[in-house]
């Protein structure tokens, strides 16, 4: 558990005690870290633990308030990301720090440091994404782009800088698999070139793959040091919680007679922008008691599909989109809500929750109307006491570490605002749930506590429909799991009967192509429901 590495590299980043604090909360307490030459090292930690504020620091986002920085043997004082970058520090940080009117190549000459025109830029980091495997077009809109391909300009965006470290917070949370060995790949280049780098992962078998050593924190402090391949997922996950971390259990359940709570039934969409996916025919029911998992690559009409579904995107034909028995189709998403329908966005921060508001601000935005009566008296004024009070509760039982009572959405951890978003929904016991990414960049114990609470929601009678990027949470919490390729979607496969393989055929476009009507004979086939 020691942090001897002699033998090893030389040392190019090393910290010694660094505390931050915000105002009582001490989110780094005298932090030790050394990072050598040519390492991939691991920090881990469970959300609140206190990475997101340290690798801030070592990128000069913020200010220490006491303890030193050395880089390279000397000691340092990173003012700002641009004095980061000139040392040769580069972040990829969890929430992107894109425009969402801007071109992909547009954003990344926001980042250097000199006036290298834009034609220039596009084609260095169209030829650098292909070289590492991470698919980009320089002239797509952000705004038109999904988070796993937002993630991949992030990506490129730090490594045009060469930067001799970089840091990396959960890079393949909404990567495919496919992807993050890609990544992977990249990684192991770096490596090899001498580069160095500063891993977070809540994935502790990536973890495992590709680091040598790791340093855990709890509660801001260090609490350990180790080589993760020489450690079990679990035995890692035990230190970074300091207990055993518990998985999701799912029992099988019978629908026969369950009333289909959520229907599509024909829904086709034009691309809303030019790099817009168009959804073509899809039909898909679930019923009470089931939840039904979609996967895919990203980029490949999820995102338009949650859009349909939420009321983002309203539909040409009310019946289209069936909530409880009702066509929603042309309604908002208030309207949707007030059916007893609940959705969690897969972009949290300015999507889920509105940045620069409180978190009970956020749960009145949310539910102003479904409930109206508890939340607002008469004339419309705002009961802060009730809405306090709800907050509170979902902070407790979804366990939202946080520097202040009733902090602004922006400043938790990546996971804890999840946490919140997902306690703010479930805490509605909603009949309909759409859920996009539930897990992402959340670690293992609370993972494990969303995934659960899905379960048992489901189970108790709610219609639960999960899009995610990560199959092995699918195949935990899904009864059914159905693939989107190309603005399709698949036939639903019982998830005790299908296999990774199998759905990724369906991911690289296998068998999605049939017509709508065929679709009941393909659920047959492949074992599906009726």
């Amino acid at each position: 558990m020691s942090e001897n590495h002699s033998g090893e590299s030389a040392c190019l980043l090393e910290v010694r005690g660094l505390t931050k604090i915000f105002g009582t909360l001490k989110a780094c307490d005298g932090v030790d870290l050394t990072v050598g030459k040519g390492e991939i090292h691991a920090l881990l930690g469970e959300n609140g633990a206190g990475k997101s504020t340290l690798v801030k620091m070592l990128f000069g986002s913020l200010q220490p308030n006491s303890g030193e920085i050395r880089w390279d043997g000397q000691p340092v004082r990173i003012a700002n990301p641009h004095v980061a970058r000139k040392l040769g520090i580069g972040m990829v940080f969890q929430h992107f720090s894109l425009f969402d009117a801007l071109t992909a190549a547009e954003n990344i000459a926001l980042s250097l440091d000199d006036d290298t025109p834009i034609a220039t830029i596009a084609a260095k980091a169209k030829a650098l994404a292909y070289s590492y495997g991470l698919p980009l077009d320089p002239y797509s809109l952000v705004g038109d782009l999904s988070v796993g391909e937002r993630q991949r300009i992030e990506i490129i965006r730090c490594l045009l800088q060469t930067p001799e470290l970089i840091i990396l917070d959960e890079p393949t949370s909404v990567l495919t698999p496919q992807e993050a060995d890609k990544l992977f790949e990249t990684l192991e280049r770096l490596r090899s070139e001498g580069k160095s780098i500063l891993y977070i992962s809540h994935r502790l078998e990536e973890v495992k793959r590709m680091c040598s050593r790791a340093t855990v924190l709890r509660h801001g402090k260090v609490v350990g040091h180790c080589d993760p391949r020489e450690e079990t997922a679990s035995s890692l996950a035990r230190m970074m919680v300091g207990s055993e971390v518990k998985t999701a259990t799912r029992t099988p359940v019978s629908l026969e007679g369950a009333a289909e709570l959520l229907s599509v039934c024909g829904l086709s969409r034009k691309p809303a922008g030019p790099f817009s996916t168009p959804l073509k025919n899809i039909w898909l029911n679930v019923k009470g008691g089931e939840i039904l998992g979609i996967a895919g690559v990203a980029g490949n009409g999820q995102g338009e599909l949650f859009e349909a579904l939420s009321g983002e995107a309203q539909q040409a034909s009310a019946d289209v989109v069936r909530i409880r028995g009702q066509n929603a189709g042309r309604l908002s998403i208030t309207g949707r809500r007030l059916l007893g329908a609940a959705f969690v966005p897969e972009e949290r921060l300015g999507h889920g929750a509105a940045p620069n508001m409180t978190l009970s601000e956020n749960l009145l935005l949310s539910r102003h109307a479904t409930d109206r009566k508890a939340y607002l008296g008469s004339g419309g004024v705002v009961r802060t006491s009730v809405i306090a009070a709800a907050a509170q509760r979902i902070i407790k039982i979804m366990d939202v570490r946080k520097s202040a009572p009733d902090p602004e959405a922006a400043s938790l951890s990546g996971g804890n605002l999840q946490k919140f978003i997902i306690g703010r929904e479930l805490d509605r016991r909603p009949s309909v749930m759409v859920v996009n990414q539930p897990t992402w960049g959340v670690d293992a114990g609370a993972a494990a506590h969303i995934r659960q609470a899905l379960i048992e929601l489901a189970r108790s009678g709610s219609a639960v429909l999960v899009i995610s990027q990560d199959l092995d949470e699918l195949f935990e919490i899904s009864d059914a799991i159905a693939v989107m390729h190309n603005g399709e979607l698949s036939a639903p496969i019982p998830a005790a009967e299908a296999t990774r393989e199998q759905i990724g055929l369906l991911m690289g476009g296998a068998d999605t192509s049939a017509p709508a009507a065929e679709q009941p004979a393909l659920a047959s086939v492949a074992g599906g429901r009726a």
